[in-house]
């Protein structure tokens, strides 16, 4: 069997144009235009790529884009006060603070000041409460990237059994309530699960988030899995830098029914999810209908 492949590049260009819709839809229709605001602290090179992108994707769909850069050593009183402001103004919709931050900044504080209406990232501590009571949320943006992706490819996964790899707060955690919230059975693995092997090995589904590089290798994969690679993990093989995944796509792309491939599969949804996210706010903020498509 040769798997076939998701193709989250492709997959997340059709999540942008969709949001565009969304997007001149609300401008034409109520004069609101989403808004998101990113703030960096620091310099730290792949976070301000990351940002870049973010920006220059916000303003393609239409939306508008508030950056905000501050000093590596700004003080958490100075962060906490920009929080508040942007928490109360009316124009920002999302609000995503760029991880990590320096060491003196207390991550956990500073997420957890964010109105939990705008926090685009999922990563308040209300949301986490709402998404693991079933309530309506802002879910985490991989998850629900991946969620798309599997719902895309099945259709219904009612009934399916999923194992996730991984137990983080940012990947694991919600996207095993992700899962369960679409009727599949979940098993939670992670690096004390016995017998991990044969724990994957029964799994329709595999979502693979240890950020360990080809931890997973093919003879783990049941024959016609469906394999979500979320790992991006830098290696050098042949005396050159390569990316790869947490499994070894080139074994288990031979028994899977279907993966993701790294680069190119879970990582270009994660920012299509962040616009996702934006203008699903934006519409619970102004009392209209969510975008149909777009939310968990």
């Amino acid at each position: 069997m040769t798997a076939q492949i998701i193709d989250g590049k492709a997959f997340a260009a059709t999540v942008r144009e969709k949001v565009a819709g969304h997007v001149a839809r609300l401008k034409e229709e109520h004069n609101i235009t989403p808004g998101l605001a990113v703030v960096l602290v620091g310099e730290d090179p792949a976070s301000q790529v990351y940002v870049r992108s973010k920006g220059k994707q916000t303003v393609e769909v239409g939306m508008n884009s508030y950056e905000h850069k501050l000093d590596a050593d700004t003080s958490e009183a100075d962060l906490l006060a920009l929080i508040d402001q942007l928490n109360n103004d009316k124009d920002v919709h999302g609000i995503l603070v760029q991880l990590p931050l320096p060491g003196h900044l207390n991550e956990d504080l500073v997420i957890n000041s964010i109105d939990p209406a705008k926090d685009v990232d999922g990563f308040h501590i209300s949301n986490v409460g709402l998404l693991g009571t079933g309530q309506k949320s802002m879910v985490p943006c991989t998850p629900l990237g991946c969620l798309m992706m599997l719902r895309d490819y099945h259709g219904s996964l009612s009934g399916m059994d999923a194992v996730v790899i991984g137990r983080s707060n940012i990947v694991g955690k919600p996207m095993a309530q992700l899962l369960l919230g679409d009727s599949c059975t979940v098993t939670i693995a992670h690096s004390r699960t016995k017998d991990l092997p044969d724990v994957v090995r029964r799994a329709d589904i595999v979502v693979a988030a240890v950020g360990r590089p080809e931890m997973v290798p093919g003879d783990w994969i049941k024959e016609g899995a469906t394999v979500i690679d979320v790992g991006i993990n830098r290696i050098e093989r042949d005396g050159k830098n390569k990316l790869v995944g947490d499994v070894d796509f080139a074994s288990a792309s031979e028994r899977a029914g279907a993966i993701t491939p790294v680069p190119g599969g879970v990582g270009p949804m994660t920012i299509a999810c962040l616009l996702a996210n934006t203008v699903t706010a934006c519409c619970r903020a102004h009392g209209l209908s969510e975008p149909e498509g777009l939310t968990a």
